[in-house]
């Protein structure tokens, strides 16, 4: 959720992987070890929970989380919690990071120390006060100056055991003054509207022939105010504090009127007296990332950059390119490059266009796409974006009850329990492994359309690149497919969106032993046994070495690698997709013949969908793929039939009946899949039959009468993204603005080999500039852009400081700001005595 900010949206979001805990002390008993979570708060509100280690004094959780920050916040906070069965659990330690600390901490693993937590250091929210010193005349005439102090509101206030029944406190402090008064409970509010002034007695009465009208100021300096919120507790503990916040006087300044808001402060020595070291510690690694977006307009140059990378030859000269070139990590330019290009439609040529590039840099095609090249990362990036609706519906029902079953799979008998049988574990992990092993062959038809395009890219240049070697065109897509999708979602199901938590370490071990064996299926390897370094995975293998697991492998990959965008008959041999045994409704041909029903062979393959009388005879009818114009259910009132389709043709509509719901939804799925690019699909149908001169439906008595009901949009597994093209524009901006000396260097690069041709200078070489012209002219291009941008965010910070006024509504004063605010009062002050 962005925040407005005079015509500029603001976004702030926190990536944390939450490592691991050590020294917890232990509990004070004769089991000494603890159960222990970690929670992540924006303040005081919980955003997100790992799961319970238990019986551990150093735990290791192993998680990730992402947030989309959607308020303002003072502190990021981690606490480590014990569980307690029969009571509330109780806190170890927190670890505290003020916001404007966070960019100390960027992408670092940091060990933090764990520090106490006490109810009087848990502080949130502000407070908006104003105090008015006015001359008061006494009954027997003399003046005396009185402070009137008004508790306007509260925001923010922390809840407590669930609930909030705020009032004020508001004290007078002093050398020898300690007056005290109280607002009205404001009863279930935390954000309570209080609107109650007090007055305190500043200066004692002085006669006329004194200084009658100045308030003495050695007395002033020395007094402050002091006003804390609590709440009311029914409890027998007494009332818990909330925070608070002491006002010195001299605030008041010449004026005599001070109107300001508060950060709510931890009440002084409020926390135990516990040796940092005492509590253990927590480790972390946190990217706090706060973007500030300007209108589209601000960004079409480096847009229009970025989106023409594509069309730029060589694509080294390209804009995206030339990102991947200057970020340190690869996977810095790829996130927002591929969200870029994923929202403008842009992804696939992009990336078969760097994937080209790469392949015909390549020499060896066994090492294709084996280093961490930003196409690689793009297409990860890519995968993990679209594919994981694809994951979901493949992967979690059985990495669920792998996750919940906890059979024993442990094939290492130097890591064999006592209890368990060697035989029996590797019973339980073949079972695994070849349902998994089949969910994921037989899944090609919801592989999302956005990677099948990428997959047939990779496919048709690295063949071609590579024509000796026969196998190529599978090991492009399987590096990918297997290696970098499939097995690390096995592997860490949790980073996958799979389970919620990271598994306990038992079904770890499982998931683990799953994921080589099939990392090891899918890469086709001429000797697989010998891809395992452990014996004991090299004999549990041998029990896949099976043809039939290579060519189902094969199979999926022919499936996945097949575009509709391109000629689908490109591939000499037709590829089966699915078949089977299903009723159809005779087309009726003949004007005056039985339409009846009759079972049939139905066969699909990428080129045509055939029926046959049966099995291996030769087709009655066939359908090209380019004929389907679309696949819909078709309503069970047509015929009294449920589990009915229709295949929609350019002259009539075949209607079929498969044997079950779930039959019916995978023969849908699959020529909804074949023939969603063919560029006459129909953007509407008929639900119903046409029967007795007219349709069902809709009445209509013309058999060519344009469909009454809207299409279906395809299969769920394509992508549907929701990106912020701007948002993602204004970081890339940043990162070329913090490698700008990169850029810079880049261009001597180019400069050097246009007058060069000698051998390339060390400094210059981990750029790749295959034309130092093209390349140079892009260089310039961005510096500009991103020059140009540049001074659009000095201008806005230049104007936001100066209209920054603290003490605000929007800026309260805090334990850092109150200096400030003194400054630049006196600055602004116009009034002298």
């Amino acid at each position: 959720m962005a925040v407005e900010e005079e015509g500029l949206r603001v976004f702030q979001s926190v990536k944390i992987k939450i490592g691991e805990a050590k020294n917890i002390p232990p509990y004070p008993g004769p089991n000494k070890m603890r159960d222990c979570y970690c929670t992540v708060n924006l303040d005081q509100e919980e955003v997100f929970r790992t799961k319970i280690v238990e019986k551990s004094l150093c735990p290791f959780y192993g998680e990730d989380f992402y947030c989309e920050i959607p308020r303002s916040f003072r502190h990021l906070s981690f606490y480590i919690f014990d569980r307690d069965v029969f009571r509330r659990d109780s806190s170890i330690g927190k670890v505290a990071v003020k916001k404007e600390d966070l960019q100390k901490y960027h992408g670092k693993d940091t060990w933090f120390q764990l520090q106490p937590v006490s109810a009087d250091s848990e502080v949130q929210g502000k407070v908006h006060l104003e105090l008015r010193l006015s001359e008061v005349i006494t009954d027997s005439g003399v003046i005396s100056h009185k402070l009137a102090t008004r508790v306007l509101e509260c925001q923010g206030l922390p809840i407590v055991n669930g609930q909030c029944d705020p009032y004020a406190a508001v004290s007078l402090l002093g050398p020898s003054r300690s007056e005290a008064k109280k607002t009205k409970v404001k009863r279930k509010t935390n954000n309570p509207q209080f609107e109650e002034v007090f007055y305190f007695e500043v200066t004692r009465p002085l006669s006329y022939t004194k200084r009658q009208f100045d308030v003495e100021e050695e007395d002033v300096d020395k007094l402050a105010l002091r006003v804390d919120l609590w709440n009311a507790s029914n409890l027998k503990f007494g009332d818990e504090f909330l925070g608070g916040v002491r006002v010195p006087l001299r605030v008041l300044g010449q004026a005599g009127v001070h109107d300001a808001w508060y950060f709510l402060q931890p009440r002084e020595n409020g926390g135990k007296s516990v040796k940092v070291d005492e509590l253990g510690s927590l480790r972390l690694n946190i990217v706090y990332t706060e973007d500030h977006v300007f209108p589209s307009e601000h960004y079409t140059p480096l847009r229009d950059l970025l989106l023409h990378s594509a069309n730029v030859e060589p694509v080294s000269a390209s804009t995206a390119h030339i990102l991947g070139e200057v970020c340190r990590e690869k996977q810095e330019a790829a996130i927002p490059l591929v969200r870029l290009f994923l929202h403008y439609g842009k992804i696939v040529p992009f990336i078969s266009a760097i994937a080209h590039a790469e392949i015909n840099r390549t020499q060896d095609p066994n090492t294709i796409f084996r280093g961490n090249s930003l196409t690689s990362k793009c297409i990860d990036e890519t995968m993990k974006l679209a594919g994981m609706h694809y994951l979901q519906v493949t992967l979690k029902p059985i990495i669920d009850e792998i996750c919940t079953e906890h059979k024993p799979c442990e094939i290492d008998p130097v890591k064999l329990k006592e209890s368990e049988n060697l035989e029996t574990n590797r019973e339980n992990l073949r079972h695994y492994v070849d349902r998994i092993f089949n969910v994921i062959t037989t899944s090609g038809v919801r592989c999302p359309t956005v990677m099948c395009d990428i997959f047939f890219s990779l496919r048709e240049s690295a063949a071609t690149r590579f024509q000796v070697d026969q196998d190529v065109r599978y090991t492009a897509v399987s590096s990918f497919i297997f290696l970098r999708f499939f097995a690390p979602a096995i592997l860490s199901p949790n980073l996958f969106h799979l389970r919620p938590h990271h598994p306990d370490p038992a079904t770890s071990r499982t998931l683990t032993l799953i994921s080589k064996t099939i990392q090891t299926l899918g890469s086709l390897a001429k000797s697989k046994s010998a891809n395992f370094k452990e014996s004991y995975m090299a004999a549990f293998y041998d029990y896949f070495n099976e043809q039939k697991y290579a060519d189902a492998v094969k199979n999926f990959l022919d499936l996945i690698s097949t575009s509709g965008k391109w000629d689908q008959k490109s591939i000499e041999t037709p590829i089966m997709l699915k078949e089977g045994f299903m009723i159809k409704r005779a087309q009726g041909r003949n004007r005056f013949g039985m339409k009846n029903f009759k079972k049939r062979w139905f066969r699909l393959t990428n080129h045509e969908f055939t029926y046959h009388r049966t099995k291996g005879e030769g087709a009655l009818c066939s359908i090209p793929i380019e004929n389907i114009l679309a696949v819909e259910r078709l309503e069970e009132e047509s015929f009294k039939m449920k589990n009915m389709f229709q295949v929609i043709q350019p002259e009539r509509a075949l209607y079929i009946q498969a044997n079950n719901c779930v039959e019916a939804r995978d023969w849908i799925d699959i020529l909804t899949k074949v023939s969603q690019c063919n560029r006459k699909r129909l953007s509407t149908y008929h639900p119903s039959a046409y029967l007795n001169g007219h349709w069902l439906c809709c009445k209509l008595s013309a058999d060519t009468a344009p469909g009454c009901t809207p299409c279906t949009g395809g299969l769920p597994a394509n992508i549907q993204l929701d990106v912020d093209g701007d948002r993602e524009t204004e970081r890339i901006y940043s990162l070329f603005s913090t490698y700008m000396t990169k850029l810079i260097k880049m261009q001597e690069a180019c400069g050097s080999k246009s007058v060069y041709d000698g051998p390339e200078q060390e400094e210059y070489s981990t750029f790749v500039i295959d034309d130092p012209q093209e390349t140079y002219k892009t260089l310039k291009q961005i510096i500009s852009a991103v020059q140009t941008l540049e001074q659009q965010h000095t201008k806005y910070k230049r104007d936001k400081f100066k209209k920054t006024k603290i003490g605000s509504q929007e800026h309260p004063i805090g334990d850092k700001s109150f200096q400030c605010y003194i400054r630049q009062q006196s600055e602004s002050s116009t009034y002298s005595i």
